[in-house]
C-alpha cells in the first residue's frame, strides 16, 4: 500500500569521469546517513576550522586519497558545509575526489550558488541519479531549482516513473503543500489488524526508509486516521487499526500554504499529516523535518526584508559583488528618498536652527530615540502577525498596551533628556522642549509601529517588506517637526 519503490541499480561508476555537465558515465554513491569523525567538528557540531585547513592543505597538494578518507564519513550537512566553505577551484578538485562515493542528500542542502558549481561539475547524469536516489519531496525541491534547460536534459535521463512524479510535484506552486509533500509513505486498510500491520511493515516491501506514522485509509484510498508507531507497538495483535485512529484527523491540501502547513503542525504538535487531492485520495506525507525547513526560512526571510534585503537575491553569502549591489540599490533609493523628506521638514525651521545651534545638536536625539521604540514595536507585531498571535480579537488591546508603553518609556526618557539638555546647554526651557518631544514622538512611535504592519498585512502586503520605510518616515518627520516646532514656539 506504501509508494516507495526501490530505484535501479546504477551501473558502474568508472574512476575518473567526465568534468561536465552532460557526463554520461558518471554515477553517485547511494545515499547513506553519516557520523562525522577524525575531529572534523568542534563542541558546538560545526566544522573545525583546522579540519577545514587539513581538508584544504591535503586537496592543493593531490592527496586524493587522503581527502576521501577524512571526508568520507561527513554527514551530508557538513560535506555541503565543507563545499561552502572551500574556493571555487578547491571546490571542484574535492568534487572530482570523492565523485563516486558523493551522497545526493548533500544537493538540497547547499546554497544556490554552491548547488549551481557543483551540478556543473557532477554532470547531467550524476544529477538524474541523485533524482532517483531522494526521497520524493527532496528531489522535486532539488529540480525545481534547476533552469528549464538543465531540467529537460535530466529530466531525460530518468525512469518513466521518477520523471512522472517529478513533473507531477512541479506542478504544484512552489510554496503549497504539493511541493512539499514526500509521496513514499505507509498506508494501510482499515480492516486490517496491527499483527498484520506489523507484519506488513517488517516485510520491508515498499516501505519507505524512515517514516513516523502509518496512514489508516478506506476502499477509496481516503485517508481516516493516522496511528504513531508507538501507538501500534503498545497494541495487541488483534487489534484493528481503525481502532486505533484519532477521529479528528488533520488533512493537508495540495493547494495550501506551506506557512498554513508549519501553522498546523506547531498548533497541533504533528510529526507527520496526509496530503490529499482534490478528491480526497491520500497522495503524500507531509513530516516535521520539512516543517522545521519551512519555518526557519520563513523566519530568516522576515529578518532579511526587515533590513531591506531580498532574501531570494542577495542573501547569500556566495553571489557577486556587483549582483548584490545592484539588487539593494532600489532599497537604498527608497530610504533616500525618505530621507529627503524628513530634510525638508527641518528646512522648515532653518531660520531657528540658524539662531540656536543646540537644536542641531539634539534633534538626531529624538527622532533616533523614536525609531529605535517604533522598530522594537514593530518587530513584535510582525512576529505576532506571523505566528497568528495578533488578531482581530485583540488588536485594539494591544494597540492601547502598545500606546501606553511609549507613554511611560516617552516620560521616563523625556526626564532623562530634560535633565541632560539642561545641564549641557544650562537652559530649563530647552529641556522641557526636548522632554515634551521626545514624550510625543515615543508614543507616535508606538502606534505607528502597531499600526502600520496592521494596514499592510490589510493590504495583502507583506509587512516585513516595506513596515520598517514607513515607520522611520514618520518618526523622523514627527520627531523633528515636534521637537523643531516646539522649540520656536517656545524658545524663539
Amino acid at each position: 500500500m506504501a509508494s516507495a519503490e526501490t530505484p535501479p541499480s546504477p551501473p558502474a561508476f568508472p574512476e575518473h569521469a567526465e568534468n561536465a555537465r552532460g557526463s554520461s558515465e558518471a554515477n553517485l554513491q547511494p545515499r547513506s546517513t553519516r557520523r562525522a569523525v577524525g575531529g572534523a567538528l568542534d563542541e558546538h557540531f560545526e566544522l573545525d576550522p583546522g579540519f577545514i585547513y587539513r581538508v584544504t592543505v591535503a586537496i592543493r597538494a593531490g592527496l586524493k586519497d587522503q581527502v576521501r578518507g577524512m571526508v568520507g564519513e561527513l554527514h551530508y550537512a557538513d560535506m555541503a558545509n565543507l563545499l561552502e566553505r572551500l574556493s571555487v577551484h578547491d571546490r571542484r578538485s574535492l568534487l572530482d575526489f570523492i565523485r563516486d562515493q558523493f551522497n545526493p542528500d548533500v544537493l538540497p542542502e547547499l546554497t544556490a550558488e554552491v548547488r549551481e558549481e557543483v551540478i556543473d561539475v557532477l554532470g547531467f547524469e550524476d544529477i538524474a541519479f541523485a533524482l532517483r536516489e531522494l526521497d520524493s519531496d527532496d528531489a522535486v525541491y532539488l529540480a525545481g531549482k534547476l533552469g528549464p534547460d538543465e531540467l529537460a536534459q535530466v529530466l531525460e535521463r530518468l525512469p518513466a516513473d521518477n520523471r512522472a512524479h517529478i513533473e507531477q510535484g512541479l506542478a504544484y506552486g512552489e510554496h503549497t503543500a504539493g511541493r512539499l509533500m514526500q509521496r513514499e509513505l505507509v498506508a494501510v486498510p482499515n480492516y486490517w489488524t496491527v499483527g498484520e500491520t506489523i507484519d506488513y511493515l517488517r516485510s520491508g516491501r515498499r516501505t519507505p526508509a524512515k517514516f513516523y506514522v502509518v496512514f489508516v485509509v478506506d476502499p477509496r484510498h481516503r485517508p481516516q486516521g493516522v496511528v504513531e508507531l508507538h501507538r501500534i507497538l503498545k497494541a495487541k495483535r488483534l487489534e484493528r487499526m481503525s481502532d486505533l485512529i484519532d477521529p479528528e484527523i488533520d488533512v493537508i491540501a495540495t493547494d495550501m500554504d506551506r506557512e498554513e502547513v508549519a501553522f498546523l503542525f506547531r498548533q497541533r504538535n504533528l510529526a507527520a499529516a496526509p496530503v490529499v487531492d482534490k478528491s480526497g485520495r491520500l497522495i503524500g506525507q507531509i513530516t516535521i523535518d520539512d516543517v522545521v525547513d519551512v519555518i526557519d526560512e520563513a523566519a530568516g526571510e522576515d529578518i532579511l526584508k526587515m533590513a531591506g534585503v531580498r532574501a531570494s537575491v542577495d542573501s547569500s553569502l556566495y553571489r557577486s559583488i556587483m549582483s548584490t549591489a545592484q539588487s539593494r540599490f532600489v532599497w537604498l533609493v527608497i530610504n533616500l528618498a525618505t530621507a529627503f523628506l524628513a530634510a525638508a521638514v527641518i528646512g522648515v525651521f532653518e531660520d531657528s536652527i540658524e539662531k540656536l545651534s543646540a537644536l542641531a545638536i539634539l534633534m538626531p536625539i529624538c527622532a533616533s530615540m523614536g525609531g529605535n521604540a517604533g522598530t522594537q514595536t514593530l518587530a513584535t507585531v510582525i512576529r505576532s502577525l506571523a505566528t497568528r498571535q495578533l488578531n482581530a480579537g485583540n488588536m485594539f488591546h494591544v494597540m492601547w498596551k502598545e500606546t501606553f508603553v511609549g507613554s511611560i518609556n516617552g516620560l521616563l526618557f523625556a526626564a532623562i533628556t530634560g535633565v541632560i539638555a539642561y545641564v549641557w546647554f544650562d537652559d530649563i526651557l530647552l529641556g522641557i522642549v526636548i522632554g515634551a518631544a521626545m514624550v510625543t514622538n515615543m508614543i507616535a512611535a508606538g502606534i505607528a509601529g502597531m499600526t502600520i504592519p496592521l494596514v499592510l498585512d490589510k493590504l495583502g502586503a507583506d509587512p516585513a517588506d516595506s513596515a520598517v520605510v514607513f515607520l522611520t518616515t514618520v518618526t523622523d518627520c514627527v520627531g523633528f517637526f515636534t521637537f523643531l516646532g516646539l522649540a520656536t514656539w517656545i524658545l524663539l
